[in-house]
């Protein structure tokens, strides 16, 4: 009997498609100054009352036709060479795809900028996909010592910021933001919000109003919630970026 034959003899490995959970053809707001197209990534683990895609949370296993539907952004994408200038990668959370770095390089290679939206959740995952990217939207959903209060995650605030840390050490174009609900932030968590923000660095920062659109929590959505900022408070707090705004 042949030494090697009782071995079994090793299958390649299929390569894992990107879990598309929505993708949007056409948007003038998710890169700022630039046209992209969207690709929402199926799955997030931490679980904010303020979602306004629940739908992407579940970590759901890739479908059987996730090679095909992967194909099918791809071949929209080679339609828009030269109309479109970005495509950003959203959720979700992109960050929780194994594949994220096999589909950033398949998109770059098409000539677009590359744009990430992600709330911080796995710095070693960041640190890795950082040469990929053009810009960075980093979602801050509350000062540092209460960040589970939004997420319903210990300790989640840690992650953030070391990956904010690996942001502004790479020196690629981004914005810090945060979403506000009077029901879930308080003027005081704004404040330590901002100044934590200053004390690291950051220069670029957006405070977006909360939207009903999505979000399962009725409590929430109760009424209209307005953004309840006292205008003494961020007159001078604004003041400690370069660029500052409030989204509404």
């Amino acid at each position: 009997m042949n030494a090697f034959s009782s071995k079994k003899k090793k299958l390649p490995s299929r390569k894992r498609a990107l879990n598309v959970g929505g993708f949007l053809p056409f948007s003038m707001g998710d890169y700022p100054l630039h046209l992209s197209a969207v690709i929402f990534c199926q799955g997030c683990h931490w679980r904010c009352r303020y979602c306004h895609n629940p739908g992407l949370q579940p970590l759901s296993q890739p479908k059987k036709d996730a090679n095909s539907e992967w194909a099918k952004v791809m071949a929209f994408l080679r339609t828009r060479q030269n109309l479109l200038e970005a495509v950003v990668f959203s959720g979700g959370e992109p960050l929780l795809q194994p594949s994220l770095i096999s589909a950033l390089r398949a998109v770059k290679k098409l000539g677009f900028k590359i744009g990430l939206h992600t709330n911080g959740t796995s710095p070693s995952h960041f640190e890795k996909v950082l040469r990929y990217l053009d810009w960075v939207g980093l979602d801050i959903k509350a000062p540092l010592e209460h960040y589970s209060k939004i997420t319903g995650v210990p300790k989640s605030g840690d992650s953030v910021w070391h990956c904010l840390k690996l942001l502004l050490k790479a020196k690629i174009p981004y914005e810090c933001r945060t979403t506000v609900h009077p029901q879930l932030h308080s003027p005081e968590d704004m404040r330590k919000i901002m100044e934590q923000l200053h004390q690291m660095g950051v220069h670029h920062y957006v405070i977006q109003q909360f939207r009903n659109e999505g979000c399962n929590d009725e409590k929430l959505i109760r009424k209209e919630p307005r953004l309840t900022i006292d205008s003494t408070l961020i007159g001078p707090l604004g003041n400690l970026f370069k660029t500052f705004s409030i989204r509404h």
